[in-house]
């Protein structure tokens, strides 16, 4: 895809795993929706100082979204056994010494010794060495790195969907507001005949007003629910966001910003409007408006 008009979402997930040494990782990277950039990792002690530069890497790629990352660690199966000699020593002489003070007690036997708690641990569960933890780190780096990869293929995968259904929502509205265009053209007549009515209603049997104040009074109300300029600014509107579509990049808050002007134009027709099916209309490009709102709030 043409990184000029990809489209991405700010909802993905990805993981990888991998092996250095006696400790296998896990990465797991998830992202939402987010009104800025936000990164959250979760990395095991020793490794806290690659929380930055990752942090750092994350942000070049991604520009909007909540994203969590968790490092999971699993060191393998113990290989080995070993006494730890200082604690031994020490146990031991406090043995001899034990026997020494009590009458007819035997000298301390060595697996008894041995199967005291600390004297043996596994050789496994030593620090690991300088160069172990340079291994490791380069490994969960590389691990982040493709976790990243995948997360962004993820969000383009689900970008390029929502990208489909915006632009169905987009031809759903145009549609919409060429009905609306169409109803409006026979607002003014039906003002006519309303105000005519109600001053046939009021006046009764007293002389009816001159033609000419009728005439003031309808092209004061018709001026009054004018839809003409709505209509106008909804199909800018409609242009500006197939625009941003076709951008692709980066387009998310502009768009954002535009589903309230989509908004405000259906309300004023809905509030202007003098007949049924022109409120029927304005209802349904509001239903659609929303629609599209909360398929662009996805959008990277």
């Amino acid at each position: 895809m043409n990184a000029k008009t990809s489209i991405a979402s700010m909802t993905g997930f990805s993981r990888t795993h991998g092996q250095a040494g006696p400790v296998s990782w896990i990465w797991e990277l998830r992202s939402v929706n987010g009104k800025g950039l936000d990164i959250k990792l979760r990395l095991p002690g020793g490794l806290d100082a690659l929380e930055f530069p990752l942090r750092d890497l994350a942000a070049r790629r991604l520009k909007r979204g909540n994203v969590s990352g968790t490092l999971t660690l699993k060191r393998d199966a113990v290989s080995g056994i070993m006494p730890d000699l200082a604690v031994l020593e020490r146990v031991k002489e406090l043995a001899i010494d034990l026997a020494d003070n009590i009458p007819g007690a035997l000298p301390p036997r060595a697996e008894l010794l041995l199967g005291l708690p600390g004297v043996m641990r596994s050789v496994s569960a030593q620090d690991d060495t300088e160069a172990e933890q340079a291994v490791l780190a380069t490994a969960v780096q590389a691990g982040f790195t493709g976790a990243l990869v995948q997360l962004v293929e993820a969000r383009a995968g689900e970008g390029a969907r929502l990208a489909g259904i915006a632009a169905a929502l987009l031809g759903e509205i145009e549609a919409l507001h060429a009905a609306a265009a169409v109803e409006a053209a026979t607002q003014p007549a039906l003002h006519k005949a309303r105000l005519t009515a109600q001053l046939a209603e009021i006046l009764g049997a007293t002389p009816a007003l001159p033609e000419e104040r009728i005439a003031q009074e309808i092209a004061l109300l018709a001026t009054k629910s004018d839809v003409r300029e709505e209509l106008d600014r909804l199909h800018a509107h409609i242009g500006a966001a197939r625009a941003l579509l076709a951008e692709g990049t980066g387009i998310g808050r502009k768009l954002d910003f535009l589903m309230q002007e989509f908004n405000r134009e259906a309300n004023t027709l809905c509030s202007k409007s003098a007949s049924l099916a022109l409120t029927s209309i304005g209802l349904s490009l509001k239903a659609a408006i929303e629609q599209l709102r909360e398929q662009v709030q996805n959008i990277e």
